[in-house]
């Protein structure tokens, strides 16, 4: 009797043991697949997470692109403004060489003291091509390289003491010349010939020529000294010549560079 009782316990044991470890081994399972799953809880399965992750990235890159496209949006609303704001403070430019050039014609021996008292902006400037040259630089608000100076200077206040006054110039719509499109017109000789060459189909043009100065005082001062360029002389004759009647300006920015066209006709 004995014995069968501590089989009977022995099996009891055995029985507890195996569901004990059968409890744990579930347990076990559980909280493993808990651990792997734990992203879950916040809603990100590693699946999720890549995709997510994928999301964020193209979030990010439309994000700076529109930052981007904003930045170069607002680049170029500014440039455009800077460029509206240099045509219509340059917009009376063609106004007032005319006031000028015909207030010289009126008045040359007044305009005489003018550029004599402007012989204080010349200066000497290094040539940036060769160290050991200088160049005479005309240096009021800009930098225009000179042939001689002074003497020229003089030559020109000399030649206005012993003019008499001649009539004013009407401005002429029909001989102004058009103007470029591109910057790399504005530098090439044959654009202003052909366009000249057009307009003399149906009008009379005497004499032409182009200007990149934007201020106007000074750029009629340097066209009645006229002492740079490779035909010297050519503007202040044109501007004094007593058989012209009419002058056509055209002028404008063309990027950041400024040009002007003058003609001259009978």
């Amino acid at each position: 009797m004995g014995c069968q009782c501590n089989n009977k316990e022995e099996e009891s044991k055995s029985e507890i043991l195996k569901k004990e470890q059968n409890y744990q081994n579930e347990q076990y399972q559980e909280d493993n697949d808990n651990f792997n799953n734990k992203d879950d809880i916040f809603g990100l399965t590693n699946q999720n997470k890549e995709v997510q992750l994928h999301d964020d990235n193209n979030e990010n890159n439309e994000n700076n692109e529109n930052e981007l496209h904003e930045q170069n949006d607002n680049n170029n609303e500014h440039n455009e403004n800077i460029n509206e704001e240099k045509h219509t403070k340059y917009s009376d430019y063609p106004q007032k060489m005319l006031t000028l050039i015909n207030k010289i014609r009126e008045d040359p021996v007044s305009y005489a003291d003018v550029i004599l008292d402007s012989i204080e902006n010349i200066v000497e400037d290094q040539d940036k091509d060769d160290e050991t040259k200088t160049r005479i630089i005309y240096k009021k608000k800009v930098k225009v390289a000179l042939n001689r100076g002074e003497s020229a200077f003089k030559d020109a206040a000399e030649e206005l003491r012993n003019m008499n006054s001649l009539r004013p110039l009407e401005f002429k719509n029909d001989i102004c010349i058009p103007l470029p499109e591109e910057e790399d017109e504005i530098k090439d000789s044959s654009y202003l010939r052909e366009q000249v060459k057009n307009l003399r189909n149906n009008v009379n043009i005497d004499v032409f020529f182009k200007d990149l100065i934007k201020i106007p005082e000074v750029s009629a001062l340097l066209m009645i000294v006229d002492d740079s360029g490779k035909n010297p002389g050519k503007k202040r004759q044109a501007v004094l010549n007593k058989d012209f009647k009419y002058i056509g300006i055209s002028s404008k920015f063309i990027g950041k560079t400024f040009i002007a066209y003058f003609s001259f006709s009978k």
